[in-house]
This record gives structure tokens, sequence and C-alpha cells, in this order.
């Protein structure tokens, strides 16, 4: 019997529920794209983390996120090798160039990754086989997942033309493509070999590295092999395990930066704004029904039953608006990660979060409409 009340007072003025609707409609996208954003921003500067074929890695102690790397000497990373499990060390080297897009001519910061290309350093698809191709003088893989500014290289490459370019005044030929992505730290990626790296940036040298990639003998524990190499290294390098190594770079994102706070406090003001919204219809609804209400308590319903309608019409609203807000946001994901080449899409815990999210949003309006109502006395009101 209380459902039909519930909803029947909701439907009476049936342009003042498509409001409502709208309005948390409008509370849960921005919700969703906010959340969407910071969680495409951790994905993102941590895809090549992960793509990393290594057990442990070192870097530099003054090197603070993957778009500031610090170079150190190459020696640390060989000294690796004296740890009982070690399989294997390769250096990898990392550097912001300029690329000039090969039809407008105009430039723009790229991420340039080198490594020997005798070792399968990522797993980036579209790698395995092509780096042998790196072993030319100035040919490069570029990463087709880059932004659109860096101009149409996989359209042409696909087509049979040559793509030529430059990066940082060198010239390069792209030789393949491969799928990484970008990221807010770099819109772009190219892949080389480590003696190309060299001749793009000729002030590097072999020697300096920026990451060093350790592999483990099958078995070994990596947790216990980084806890030794601590005691063992000096301290101008920092030890990580893999998902060590992805912390770091997601911390540096969500406390080193102000994006992660701006984009959580973007989710927090469309809480709010949803707050607002909810408690306007339902304070209005009590408003303009309270002689109704009075009658009822004058018949003996109790304060818990009218609230109890009053919340009923919170869940109502929540479950309602989110449908129409969590469809739009569908697309908008898409748009987005057509335009911008994020990794942004809706996820089952992201849809929950934010479901949850627009219940509690609408509870809590519903608990501040309902002062009018519970102070209401009958008496009063005839």
């Amino acid at each position: 019997m209380k459902l039909p009340l519930s909803w029947r007072q909701l439907t009476h003025e049936k342009i003042r529920l498509m409001v409502a609707l709208a309005g948390i409609a409008f509370a849960d996208i921005l919700m969703f794209m906010q959340l969407g954003f910071r969680d495409a921003l951790f994905e993102s500067a941590t895809t090549f983390h992960k793509q990393l074929q290594g057990d442990v890695f070192l870097i530099s102690t003054q090197s603070t996120a993957l778009i500031a790397m610090r170079s150190f000497s190459s020696r640390r990373l060989y000294q690796a090798l004296s740890f009982e499990g070690v399989q294997s060390v390769e250096p990898l080297y990392m550097d912001i160039g300029l690329w000039k897009n090969p039809q407008t001519q105009a430039t723009r910061g790229i991420m340039v990754i080198g490594f020997n290309p005798d070792r399968s350093l990522l797993s980036s698809p579209g790698l395995e086989g092509e780096m042998g191709k790196t072993k030319i003088p100035d040919v490069v893989l570029f990463d087709k997942a880059s932004r659109a500014e860096f101009g149409p290289v996989a359209d042409l490459f696909n087509q049979g033309q040559t793509v030529q370019t430059e990066v940082r005044s060198r010239r390069v030929r792209v030789g393949g493509l491969f799928s990484l992505g970008a990221s807010f730290g770099a819109d772009g990626n190219l892949v080389t070999s480590d003696l190309n790296f060299v001749r793009i940036f000729p002030t590097r040298t072999k020697e300096l590295i920026d990451v060093g990639v350790i592999r483990l003998n099958p078995g070994v524990d990596a947790i216990a092999t980084v806890a030794k190499m601590r005691q063992i290294f000096p301290k101008d390098v920092k030890v990580f395990t893999k998902d060590e190594f992805i912390e770091f770079e997601r911390k540096y994102w969500e406390e080193g930066t102000s994006i992660g706070f701006i984009f959580t406090l973007g989710t927090a003001m469309g809480f709010i704004v949803g707050i607002v919204i909810v408690y306007q219809i339902l304070y209005t609804d009590v408003s303009d029904h309270l002689p109704e209400y009075a009658t009822l308590k004058a018949m003996g319903y109790s304060d818990w039953y009218l609230l109890g309608v009053v919340f009923q019409e919170a869940i109502i609203l929540a479950f309602l608006g989110y449908l129409p807000g969590a469809v739009v946001t569908f697309f908008l994901y898409n748009l987005t990660q057509g335009a911008t080449s994020l990794p942004i899409a809706m996820t089952l815990s992201r849809a929950i979060t934010v479901l949850i999210l627009t219940v509690i949003m609408c509870l809590v309006s519903g608990a501040i409409s309902v002062r009018k109502l519970q102070a209401a006395d009958p008496a009063d009101i005839f």
C-alpha cells in the first residue's frame, strides 16, 4: 500500500517528475564522467608499466613518474646479476622528443622508448616480430593509438606509403605500428632500438639508463629479491616489484598532481548538485501535499509511516534518474575515447558505485525534506 502512494505522489505532477529525473540524470552523468576521467588517468598512466616484461625494476631516486624520469648509471643494473635468482637484466631508455606531423609540419611532444631489439621488453600488440625492423638506422615503430594531432601515420602506413618525418630534427622512418595508447602524460609513443634512441638524443649515452628491467628465474620470490637488493644497493636507485612500480606511478598522479584531486572534487560536486535537486523536488512535493499528510497524521498514521513514503519516493527517483544517466554516459564515454584516445569505458564497479551514490544522494535529500513534515501539526494546518 505504501509503494502505490509514493508512486502516485510522484506521477501526480508529471512535468515535475520529468524535471526531477533530468536533474538526477545530470548529476549522475557528472559523477560518471569525473570518475571515468580519474580512472582513465590511472589506467593510461600505468598501461606501460603493466606491459613491461620484467619482475623487478630499478629507477633513479630522482625520478617521480614516467614523464619525469632521471637517468642513472647502467652499472647499478648489471650489479643485479650478482643476486641469486636473477635471470637477465635489460636497460630501457625513455625521453620526450618533438615529433613533426608529416602532413602539417606541426610539432608535438612524443614519448620515445628505446631498448635492445633482440629483447622483448613490451607486450604491446603489434610489437612482436616488429622490433627487428628497428635495427635499421633511424627506423621507429609508431603507436597507432596516439592522438590524431601526430598526423594520419597509421592510415598512410597501412596504405603502403613510406612515412618519413623528424623527431628532434632527426630524420626517421616509420617501419611499423603497435598499440600502447595515449595518457595524460604522453599523447603518443614511439618504440625504437637503443642505438636509434641515442641517435635521436645525441646528448644521451647508453651508459645512462632510465629504467632497469630485471627478470627472475621461474619460482623466485620477487618480494624477497627486492628486499635483498634494497639492503645492498646504494641509495641512488629505487627498487620495485612490478606491482610496486605500478603503484608508484599511480600515487604520483593521485597525490603528486592536482589532477586526481580535481576529478574527485568534481565527483563530490555532482553528488552535492544531486542532493540539492532532489531536495527541491521532495520539499516542494511535501509542501504541496502538507494538508493530505496532516490528514493522515490525524487519522493515526505515525511519522515513521509518512517518513517511509518520502523515502520511497527518494528511492524511486534514484533508480529512475540513474537509468537515463547511465545510458547517456555510455555514449559520452565512446565519444571521449574516440576524441582523446584515453581508455575510458563503462565498468561494472563504476556503475555500481554511482548507483550507490545516487541512492545515498536521494535518501539524504529525503531526510532533509521530511523535517517540515515531522513538524506539521494537523491542528495548525486546519
